[in-house]
């Protein structure tokens, strides 16, 4: 299950910077606290799947990009 959620930040940091968003950026557009948005993409913790929309929302791409 870790490595899952480590893929899934992975993407989403791969996303993030092909946007070039900030984690700040992404963490205020989402309503995610920064260090959360840090600890997804270090694939510390499992988000839930309205959390992981609300990024694939703010980074304008389709949720199976993000998902591993």
């Amino acid at each position: 299950m870790k490595d899952l959620a480590k893929k899934f930040g992975q993407n989403v940091r791969l996303e993030r910077k092909k946007k070039n968003i900030s984690q700040d950026k992404l963490a205020l557009a989402a309503d995610i606290d920064r260090s959360y948005v840090g600890r997804i993409e270090r694939g510390e913790v499992n988000i839930t799947l309205e959390k992981a929309y609300q990024l694939s929302d703010v980074l304008e791409c389709d949720i199976r990009e993000l998902l591993p």
